[in-house]
């Protein structure tokens, strides 16, 4: 039995078939729409990378020609790349966009927070995330994560809900048939919403070739100075790298997910168009964070356990 809309492959002649792209899409207009209509102070988070452009993107189409209903937070470590920072602000400016930034440099300073021995900040993102939060009174988080990320986000729904010390509780989730999502939740109480749950980094990439997105030029192929640690090949920084033993190199690499300087990797790659970029992750088998984020190799469970505590 057929219905009046089938989901096929893309280039179909069918007038009435939804391709895979256009499915996800819609699922993520869905999900935006539905979150206006059920919130009241939703916030979308925001870094530059690239799956928070695609869901601003997304935003952005499910609310034309009116604007985006929802503010952005970035929660900035201080040791961001300058480019996605640089593409950051020019996407805010070129919408109109309200942004709210959390910084860890300014809990440090004030002594809320301590430098890390390894120098990595990325963790220490959970304390600003969720005092930004509770400050701004926000009751909906959209969030950028997908199941086929890592394991600890498969685990995860749609609309999550976070108790009012943001924290993640896997036993209260909630079923999600037929896309009908429960936003209810009590007074301080707040929802994380994933958008792009159901896409793969293979989807995300194909969407941006078909929406002709720009991106910053970190995610292509281009000469940069890095050195090796942990098998990694990690952006000279302030942060603490080189060590004495680590010497850095120039190399032609390219960025598969980008975050802290300190813990996210660069990948060996001479992908400079879309269609080179697409063809190499067709053919990988590490997933973007298991082949270039330290921080989730911390130990078994690293990203459980900090999203128990708050963080994304």
């Amino acid at each position: 039995m057929t219905t009046s809309v089938d989901i096929v492959s893309e280039g179909t002649d069918s007038p009435y078939a939804l391709s895979h792209l256009d499915a996800l899409e819609s699922e993520a207009v869905h999900i935006f729409r539905e979150v206006a209509g059920e919130f009241e102070r939703p916030v979308i988070l925001f870094s530059g990378g690239k799956d928070s452009i695609v869901m601003l993107h997304l935003a952005l189409k499910a609310f034309a020609p009116a604007p985006v209903p929802f503010s952005l937070l970035h929660v900035d470590t201080g040791h961001n790349f300058p480019e996605v920072l640089e593409y950051r602000d020019r996407t805010v400016a070129r919408h109109g966009l309200r942004l709210h930034v959390a910084s860890v440099q300014e809990y440090i300073d004030a002594g809320k927070l301590r430098e890390r021995p390894d120098g990595t900040r990325n963790p220490l993102q959970t304390v600003p995330l969720t005092e930004a939060i509770q400050q701004h009174r926000f009751d909906a988080v959209f969030g950028g994560g997908r199941r086929d990320e890592e394991k600890a986000r498969a685990k995860e729904r749609v609309f999550s809900l976070r108790d009012e010390f943001s924290q993640w509780d896997p036993r209260r989730q909630r079923p999600e048939l037929w896309q009908l999502y429960n936003g209810r939740h009590a007074p301080g109480e707040h929802v994380r919403v994933f958008p792009l749950s159901n896409w793969t980094e293979l989807d995300v990439w194909q969407y941006i070739q078909r929406e002709k997105i720009e991106l910053p030029q970190i995610y292509f192929a281009h000469e940069r100075e890095v050195f090796k640690r942990s098998g990694m090949w990690l952006t000279a920084g302030e942060w603490g790298g080189p060590k004495e033993s680590e010497t850095p190199q120039k190399r032609l690499v390219r960025y598969r997910t980008v975050g802290d300087m300190s813990c996210t990797g660069a990948v060996d790659s001479d992908a400079t168009t879309l269609d080179a970029v697409i063809a190499e992750i067709a053919a990988s088998r590490l997933t973007e964070r298991g082949a270039t984020r330290a921080d989730d190799k911390l130990s078994e469970a690293a990203m459980e356990d900090r999203k128990r505590e708050g963080y994304f």
